[in-house]
């Protein structure tokens, strides 16, 4: 093992010796190990801070005069993009297309019964209306306002009834 000092910093270099043929046998000679340098140090000096002597400089770059190349294939991916959004929305628009008929024709439906519970309801109140108007309390108030009466036994005058048997005959 060699120490190399250089300005306050130490580097250590090894020596591989097991690829070198001695003459002391297998092991080789023992090298006496070289003393250890002491290393002072300063006990108010800080450590070295990671990247300590990487400078980055900064330059002003202008791009303004550049011209980007087109791509031909970008033209292919946007195609392709947008052909995949449609057919994404094609298969989704179709998946929910019965549920959507569905809660339309519900609402339809409950729209169809409310108008047929108004209608029965303006029947109800034009059957009471035709019965009120057509009740005998209504017709002898009318008799009433335009002076009619009623006739005496002698002035009715009742048809013959037809016979039940009898037909109209048809024309020949």
């Amino acid at each position: 093992m060699v120490l190399e000092r250089k300005g306050n910093t130490i580097t250590m270099a090894t020596l591989p010796t097991f690829f070198r043929k001695t003459d002391g046998g297998p092991a080789g000679p023992r090298i006496p190990a070289a003393p250890k340098p002491e290393i002072v140090r300063d006990l108010f000096q800080l450590r070295a801070l990671p990247f300590e002597d990487v400078f980055f400089q900064s330059k002003a770059i202008d791009n303004a005069r550049l011209v980007r190349e087109a791509d031909p294939r970008t033209a292919g991916r946007c195609r392709s993009a947008i052909g995949a959004a449609c057919l994404t929305l094609a298969l989704c628009g179709a998946g929910m297309a019965p549920r959507m008929a569905n809660r339309i024709a519900g609402y339809k439906l409950e729209e169809l019964r409310a108008a047929e519970r108004q209608l029965v309801d303006q029947s109800r109140a034009l059957q009471l209306r035709e019965a009120e108007l057509l009740g005998p309390g209504k017709l002898e108030q009318l008799a009433r306002e335009r002076n009619l009466a009623l006739p005496s036994p002698g002035q009715v005058v009742n048809l013959e009834p037809k016979s039940e048997g009898a037909m109209a005959m048809a024309k020949q």
